[in-house]
């Protein structure tokens, strides 16, 4: 596979829901986006293989100030576009 070959896109948000079965994660763009359903082993490897790949890049380019907070917005929202409340904002 030619990875110059394959379409790229920003990736502004990611969620992730799950059951006790399997785990759902949408990897969204705008209003498009892309659901993806995992095992919970693969779940698992995704999140090991991330912060190995985190962890390669701190060392080379040293550390990424960042801090996860539940519940954040993306400061472009469709009701700022739309002109209108966005339906899929859990409040």
């Amino acid at each position: 596979m030619d990875f110059n070959k394959i379409a790229k896109q920003f990736c502004e948000n990611i969620t992730v829901a799950f059951s006790q079965e399997f785990f759902v994660m949408g990897m969204l763009t705008g209003e498009n986006g892309i659901m993806y359903a995992l095992t919970p082993q693969h779940m698992k490897r995704l999140s090991q293989y991330l912060a190995h790949q985190i962890a390669d890049y701190e060392k080379q380019f040293g550390p990424i100030n960042a801090e996860w907070v539940p519940g954040i917005q993306s400061p472009i929202q469709t009701k700022d576009i739309m002109g209108g409340e966005n339906k899929n904002i859990q409040k």
